[in-house]
């Protein structure tokens, strides 16, 4: 424990605080020797880095509880499963600068549950370099992620939609059961069809208020 806490920068009484309160996990015992490893080191570095940005110990302890519970990589990605989206590792801390006070255990607990997050070891992993960046960039803009997140279910759920369509249509039409021009063909319509809904559902009129007159300006409503 000595020497875990000499690496780590912090006092030795610290290091067994936090075994206390479950922040880190027991070392392996050998006898009357505790052995600690780099998981452990790698551990009070993101506990001392989430303090550094304002994370509290019992917030440190729900988000550590969250992970712990979550799937892992090969649950959410499926072994050998085609996929054209690539995997983003993260540390907690890198995972709270993308999400600056965003990244509460509620959230963080959805984003599990809709696979978007997953857990390999101390490490994090973003199921997508493309949603991550889009979804931090829409926080940025000033949406919350609980909104950011509620709208993926949604989207979620009309996009699993969209694929039962085109997979049945193709497959019922052809004889390959995975058809290449399945995903380019998809995409395509998927995209000029939303690219002509928002310019659609951008030239509407805005809704008046209920108190606005429908008439212009020095006409009568």
């Amino acid at each position: 424990m000595a020497e875990l806490a000499e690496k780590a920068g912090i006092p030795v009484r610290t290091v067994r605080f936090y075994r206390e309160r479950g922040l880190i996990s027991p070392p392996r015992r050998e006898g009357r020797i505790a052995w600690y490893d780099d998981r452990h080191l790698a551990r009070l570095r993101t506990i001392t880095g989430l303090l550094e940005r304002g994370h509290t110990l019992t917030g440190i302890a729900d988000l550590a509880r969250t992970f712990e519970s979550g799937r892992d990589v090969a649950e959410v990605l499926g072994l050998g499963e085609p996929t054209e989206e690539t995997p983003v590792r993260l540390t907690p801390e890198q995972l709270a600068d993308y999400f600056e006070g965003e990244t509460t255990t509620e959230n963080l607990a959805t984003a599990l549950d809709l696979g978007y997050l997953a857990t390999d070891g101390d490490e994090i992993v973003h199921i997508s370099r493309r949603l991550l960046d889009v979804s931090s960039e829409l926080v940025r803009e000033g949406v919350p992620l609980a909104t950011v997140l509620a709208a993926g279910r949604r989207v979620r759920a009309h996009a699993d939609a969209l694929a039962e369509l085109f997979v049945n249509v193709l497959r019922e039409h052809t004889d390959d059961p995975e058809p290449p021009q399945l995903r380019p063909l998809a995409r395509a319509v998927v995209d000029a069809e939303l690219s002509m809904a928002l310019d659609r559902r951008l030239r509407k009129e805005p809704p008046r208020k209920p108190d606005e007159p429908s008439g212009g300006p020095g006409e009568p409503a």
